[in-house]
């Protein structure tokens, strides 16, 4: 049985691997969320008078943290908006001052919120998603047997990669969750974004490729955007578990309680040079406090394979690799 550690040194290998041969040096995107879909600056307010259990880390005190925020469509390969996937949502606060948790960024002022449009992880932990990424590179018959294998069958990653994928005609209408937990100061939490705008905007009858995008220029031409930022505390540890991250930890038992206003106000956010930004960006649930550790396998995993992937991509693309700062926002 390999370790921990090892189940992640293979899945960085065969991520890089599979960039080499999907991009040009030049070109090369992310191993996930290739597809940006605009890449916004927002506010982020702390919400004033939060009760004692709430005032932990960024939200400690009531301010506002100028932020970038991209939108992104999670399948690794670019196609049309109008085909069923997860959507990501990842936020990126400045001006976060204090020690962060990755040694080679400490000092950076930034702190990072990943989260996505289903409650669910596709799968349960480390190994479980391991074996998946092992099936798809394997094609078609080798994710079919991964599935169905009657000695270990994986049909709930089927069941949550089918009601995972969705079409959406508008993300400023959808919800995001984090789907894997936090620590929250001495507690656990997952977090989430809920949009204040209805779910109205219906997809086009012939949409283009980039619709989703258009739709959000238009949105934002004239309209300003708000989520809120909400945390789901961990109430009951079997229920609620920290390491599988494919259990939606129930809302009538833990409701979500609101910590912040996310403001986009109109802009334009399309030009070439936006959306070189975009690119550039790197994200990581680990750009973080302390107070804010991200928990579990899957998580884990990521503080190593987003460091790695993203320091190859950059290389790839002869970019530089930083954290922006508040001076250039």
């Amino acid at each position: 049985m390999l370790g921990e550690d090892e189940y992640i040194r293979k899945i960085a290998e065969d991520l890089k691997s599979d960039l080499d041969k999907t991009y040009q040096p030049g070109n090369t995107r992310r191993d996930a969320h290739p597809k940006a879909i605009g890449c916004v600056k927002a506010e982020f307010k702390v919400e004033p008078n939060l009760p004692e259990e709430l005032r932990v880390g960024v939200f400690k005190e009531p301010r506002t943290y100028p932020t970038y925020i991209r939108f992104s469509n999670a399948s690794t390969t670019i196609q049309a908006d109008s085909r069923r996937d997860i959507r990501g949502m990842a936020i990126k606060l400045l001006g976060v001052e204090g020690e962060k948790l990755l040694e080679n960024e400490k000092d950076e002022t930034t702190q990072d919120f990943l989260v996505i449009s289903t409650p669910n992880f596709i799968n349960q932990n480390l190994i479980d998603f391991y074996g998946t990424l092992q099936a798809l590179r394997g094609g078609p018959l080798k994710m079919l047997g991964f599935v169905f294998n009657p000695f270990n069958s994986h049909l709930r990653v089927l069941w949550n990669v089918i009601r995972s994928l969705k079409k959406h005609a508008n993300l400023l209408e959808v919800r995001f969750w984090s789907t894997t937990p936090y620590q929250f100061g001495s507690r656990v939490v997952k977090y989430s974004a809920k949009p204040h705008q209805a779910e109205t905007t219906k997809i086009p009858q012939h949409p283009s490729e980039n619709y989703l995008r258009e739709v959000m220029k238009q949105h934002l031409a004239g309209h300003d955007a708000y989520f809120d930022f909400m945390v789901q505390f961990q109430t009951d540890p079997r229920q609620m578990p920290i390491e599988d991250a494919s259990v939606r930890w129930n809302e009538e038992a833990s409701p979500f309680r609101k910590v912040a206003t996310i403001k986009i106000p109109a802009q334009t956010f399309d030009t070439e040079e936006q959306m070189k930004f975009a690119e550039d960006l790197s994200f990581t649930p680990w750009h973080c406090l302390p107070e804010h550790t991200p928990l579990g396998s899957i998580n884990r995993a990521r503080k190593v394979v987003y460091e790695i992937i993203s320091k190859h991509r950059h290389e790839k693309n002869n970019a530089p690799r930083r954290e922006p700062a508040v001076a250039e926002f």
